[in-house]
């Protein structure tokens, strides 16, 4: 088995060092992909900082041009790159194949926004002072960027880091989770045959810890990280630069006494488990309405119990590995800590090696891990309440808020949900899993700090830049 490259300044390069890729599932390997040395890393900061000006001045249909070749390329290799996903997440197939046209629509976005991308003209004589002149606003990169991304979406979430980026003419540094990498490098490598300068993008796979250095280099102003709570540490030794923070949550699905129960329970059940839970917005607290909780509860148990769990490379399984037997270890953990605290195991709760039954609790105590954090697991926490305020309080009980989600058939318990939840992104009629790609998406308190989402992420990663023009006749 081949080692793979990595991508330094735009060019295929290999290190003295290299890390072995296996499969969650049975440990397998997979591949084997080759890490920069120091001195690389340094060259890939060096190129990134020199071509800043070259790649701000980047006509508009160069980078659309090298955006759109990325999201047809993709399109092409789907089954490929779908099965390395696959390989090296324990990602179930079929929901693998789903991450992959992600990734060819979010290129597709970024293409299409880079050539929208227009700036703004704002007359100023709409005060005396003003008269004969108008301002010229346009956004322009802060700086090269360091992208850093998680394993749970080894491609589509490298393309949120890289499409922006490129869309706005921003050199970006991308270090994959060392678990998937190999993703990374594939779109790397079609990235390569576009007609991006060089130093515009190097991706590069290294141990977490050897990551240090580009965290506080001056060279790389803009940090833009996907993971656990260890982005708010980012802050802390990067106090100066602009750092975007996606971190994930304990993410609610509200079950109201008018809601559609069968679709709540369907919705609810998968998505809970897709990926054996490992979603930054997966559902995790299920808070449900006394009319609706025995009707409710007895069919998500039973959806849950109908999913089909096992190996990732299988069409028919919905519920895969987690990422690896600490993972499924700690999982277990939490469960069984919450059921000698009281809760009623009603489905799953067994862990098989890497793999975790989906499981669902109920009366789980308040403050038990499974309420509290982050579980990351396939586990779904149902909680009674009575009413929408209790229902809403409940919600916002948590030191979390990326998305929620609300079941509900009525228009104005809708509104009210979006203006009382303390989240980033409330989806109403459906689970808190719904993202998609184009829209604003991140969240507050432990979620993290600023924006994804092409037109959102493009704002972040630039800053607005004023020319007044004088004597102008309006």
């Amino acid at each position: 088995m081949s080692t793979r490259p990595f991508w330094l300044a735009g060019t295929a390069a290999t290190g003295d060092d290299e890390i072995t890729v296996t499969h969650p599932y049975d440990g397998q390997v997979v591949g084997a992909v080759s890490v920069p040395t120091e001195a690389q890393i340094e060259e890939a900061v060096a190129a990134a900082h020199g071509v800043l000006d070259r790649a701000a001045a980047l006509p508009a249909h160069v980078r659309a041009e090298a955006l759109a070749h990325v999201s047809r390329r993709l399109a092409e290799r789907t089954e490929e790159i779908a099965r390395i996903i696959t390989d090296e997440s324990g990602k179930p197939v079929k929901w693998a194949r789903g991450e992959v046209g992600r990734a060819v629509s979010v290129f597709r976005w970024a293409a299409e926004e880079a050539r929208r991308d227009s700036g703004e003209m704002q007359r100023l004589d709409t005060d005396p002072a003003g008269t004969g002149r108008i301002a010229v606003i346009r956004r322009v990169p802060k700086g090269a960027v360091l992208g850093i991304s998680p394993f749970n979406f080894p491609l589509n979430l490298v393309a949120h880091k890289v499409a922006p980026a490129v869309a706005v003419g921003a050199p970006i540094i991308l270090k994959p989770a060392p678990a998937t990498p190999m993703s990374a490098l594939v779109l790397g490598e079609i990235l390569a045959e576009t007609d991006l300068p060089a130093g515009m993008f190097s991706v590069l796979p290294m141990p977490n810890e050897r990551a240090a250095s580009l965290i506080t280099d001056e060279r790389l102003p803009v940090i833009s990280f996907t993971g656990g709570q260890f982005g708010w540490e980012l802050q802390r030794r990067a106090p100066h630069k602009h750092v975007t923070l996606e971190l994930g949550g304990n993410a609610a699905a509200v079950v109201l006494a008018d809601a559609d129960v069968e679709w709540a329970a369907e919705r609810v059940a998968l998505f809970g488990n897709n990926q054996a839970g490992q979603v930054c917005i997966g559902v995790q607290r299920v808070i449900v309405d006394d009319a609706v909780h025995e009707e409710f509860t007895a069919r998500l148990v039973e959806k849950v119990e109908a999913l089909a769990t096992g190996d990732p490379r299988d069409e028919a399984t919905d519920v895969g590995p987690l990422i690896d037997e600490a993972a499924a270890v700690r999982v277990t953990e939490w469960v069984e800590e919450a059921v000698s605290a009281g809760a009623e195991l009603l489905a799953g709760g067994k862990r098989d090696g890497v793999t975790v039954a989906p499981t669902v609790l109920a009366a789980a105590p308040a403050d038990s891990k499974v309420v509290r954090e982050e579980v990351f697991g396939p586990v779904l926490v149902v909680q009674r309440v009575s009413g929408v305020d209790e229902a809403f309080a409940q919600v916002n009980n948590s030191d979390f808020g990326l998305q929620a989600g609300v079941f509900t058939r009525d228009l104005q318990t809708a509104f009210r949900a979006h203006r009382e939840l303390d989240v980033g992104g409330v989806i109403i009629g459906d689970v808190p899993s719904f993202r998609a790609d184009q829209m604003p998406y991140g969240g507050v308190k432990k979620s993290g700090v600023g924006k994804e989402g092409l037109r959102s992420a493009m704002a972040d990663l630039t800053y607005e830049r004023v020319m007044v023009v004088t004597g102008v006749p309006l």
